[in-house]
């Protein structure tokens, strides 16, 4: 059967098209060719034109981004300029720490002219001066030395220096040197009579004498049995239940607060002697005493807090039991020195903690002016109503110490341009030590006050200059931190320049440390800052630590009222009274 092919089909809308197409295209060729090259043209243009924004769109954003290569090119080199910077005053500050260092521990202190090695050689380095040491002398010329001895060298007679006489409430015991009898007939056969004497003074110490003082109490009873017996009264003592007496009580605290002696020590001190007592004791004994004393420290803090000018420091301490802190940890030991004209105090305070509370429960209630370094422990305190926070000149000079001793010996520098204008302020201040406020004030105002601005413009100039991690940095950045509590003192005639007071105050708690190291206890820390506060109090105001010590302890146990306290502060003892067997 035959296979039928399908008719193709047409597409009505190709007809279309190509109709309308035929009405659109001319009939005449030229025509046709001109409005294909008109079309071309504009397709031409068209391109021209897209190609035209494209490449000014291309140049925009090589424009763009060549301003930012260019801006990160500027940023990297700033960097690195930067960075390069900071690690050239990274090795300058550790330049500069490291001859630092070494200066501290190798080279001469300021406080002495003599280097490291005098700790070793101090005999040789006092005999080598003995010439200089002869005209302060205070020992006179043994016996055997007569003034005027003519030189077996030379024939001339030695220089002697101007030696001062020994105190003269020092017992004398005599000792007499006889010629023998042989010697005392003269040549013609006459016996020679005593003509005069020739007296000469040496020391001379008794060692420590260690004594029992037995107490007799007399008992009376009436023989017919009618009436109790009497006995008589106990004698008064710090510390009932102990055998210590009120005496020992006094030289225990003196040795060990005073002389810087440990506890232990003393316990061989007094085993040399042949008494046994344990060192533990003897702790007791002080702790015991410093509650006793506890009324005349009160009564030095009112003193103390009365007076509108204080000065206050703080210097760590050891305790090895601290509820739930290690046996390393670091307490500290404040003290506050102040008082009004004649009556110095100076206190010490215990606390584990060195945050800004402290100062503010320290000196709660007071108002007045407090003169303290430039720890931020103060901070508190110098927020609070009624209270000017002053800054010490000894601190910020001492930065500008340290940046001078890290330049090469022999060259000068900014620091001592510092240096020499503090000096300045302070030669001033030697000029107004025996004046009275209103002239201090007068002399600070006319002199320092012209110091003062010649500083700040010097300080305006360098600060800018120097970089601040360097150790001449760090100097000049804490005298314009400080700058307005520095220059406060000019304000009153009254007002302290520095914490020197306070330094001094502490010092001796200082070189105590570094020979019992730490306290064992809370209460022995607390003890420790009273009897601090006591013996520094007293040689504050002129008094031999025992002699007061003695006579506190021999009337401290019958003092029974304000009255009777405040009878054995120092500034309401004289002298004469302490002077008793």
């Amino acid at each position: 059967m035959p296979q039928r092919t399908a008719a193709p089909r047409s597409n009505p809308s190709v007809g279309v098209c190509a109709s309308v197409l035929a009405e659109l295209l001319p009939d005449d060729p030229a025509t046709l060719k001109a409005l294909l090259l008109a079309q071309q043209r504009a397709f031409e243009t068209r391109e021209a034109e897209r190609q035209a924004a494209f490449e000014a769109r291309e140049a925009a954003l090589q424009k763009v981004f060549d301003a930012r290569e260019a801006e990160r090119q500027r940023a990297f080199d700033a960097r690195e300029a930067e960075l390069q910077k900071a690690f050239e005053a990274r090795i300058l500050e550790l330049y500069e720490q490291l001859r630092l260092a070494r200066r501290r521990m190798f080279g001469p202190s300021s406080e002495s002219h003599a280097g490291q090695a005098w700790l070793f050689d101090e005999a040789e380095a006092l005999a080598e001066s003995a010439p200089e040491a002869l005209d302060t002398a205070t020992l006179p010329p043994p016996a055997t030395e007569t003034t005027g001895e003519a030189s077996a060298d030379t024939g001339k007679k030695k220089a002697r220096g101007k030696r001062k006489p020994l105190p003269i409430e020092l017992p004398r015991i005599d000792v007499v040197h006889d010629v023998p009898e042989a010697e005392r007939t003269c040549a013609c056969g006459t016996p020679m009579v005593e003509i005069g004497q020739d007296v000469s003074e040496q020391l001379d110490i008794v060692p420590m004498q260690v004594r029992v003082l037995r107490h007799i109490r007399k008992r009376y009873g009436c023989p017919e049995g009618d009436q109790a017996p009497v006995t008589a009264r106990a004698p008064a003592q710090v510390l009932p239940k102990s055998n210590a007496s009120n005496d020992l009580l006094a030289l225990l605290i003196v040795i060990k607060y005073v002389d810087g002696l440990p506890l232990a020590r003393f316990e061989y001190v007094l085993a040399r002697a042949g008494v046994l007592v344990p060192r533990q004791t003897l702790a007791r004994w002080v702790i015991g005493t410093a509650q006793a004393l506890q009324p005349l420290a009160n009564l030095m803090r009112d003193v103390l807090l009365g007076h509108d000018v204080i000065h206050m420091d703080e210097t760590p301490v050891q305790v090895l039991k601290e509820p739930g802190r290690a046996a390393t940890s670091k307490s500290q030991m404040w003290v506050q020195r102040g008082g009004p004209p004649g009556k110095p105090v100076v206190l010490f305070e215990y606390d584990p903690s060195r945050a800004q509370a402290v100062p503010l429960r320290l000196l709660e209630g007071w108002k007045g002016h407090l003169m303290a370094d430039g720890l931020e422990s103060y901070g508190a305190i110098a927020f609070t109503e009624g209270v000017t926070r002053l800054g010490c000149w000894v601190h910020a000079r001492r930065r500008f110490v340290d940046a001078s001793k890290v330049l090469p010996a022999g060259k000068r520098g900014r620091a001592h341009e510092a240096l020499a204008l503090i000096g300045k302020l302070y030669a001033i201040e030697k000029d107004a030590r025996e004046l009275n406020d209103a002239q201090r004030l007068a002399l600070r105002q006319s002199r320092s006050r012209a110091v003062i601005d010649e500083l700040r413009r010097w300080l305006d100039q360098v600060l800018p200059t120097v970089p601040p991690t360097s150790v001449l940095g760090g100097a000049l950045g804490y005298l314009h931190r400080q700058w307005p509590r520095l220059t406060r003192y000019l304000e009153r005639g009254d007002l302290p320049i520095d914490n020197n007071p306070a330094e001094n105050a502490i010092r001796p708690f200082v070189v105590g440390r570094k020979a019992w190291l730490f306290s064992d206890t809370q209460a022995g820390a607390r003890a420790s800052a009273l009897l601090y506060s006591l013996v520094e109090t007293a040689k504050a105001n002129g008094f031999e630590p025992y002699l007061w010590l003695r006579h506190v302890l021999r009337a401290l146990p019958t003092a029974t009222n304000v009255e009777h306290f405040e009878a054995l502060l120092p500034w309401n003892l004289k002298a004469e009274q302490l002077i008793t067997a």
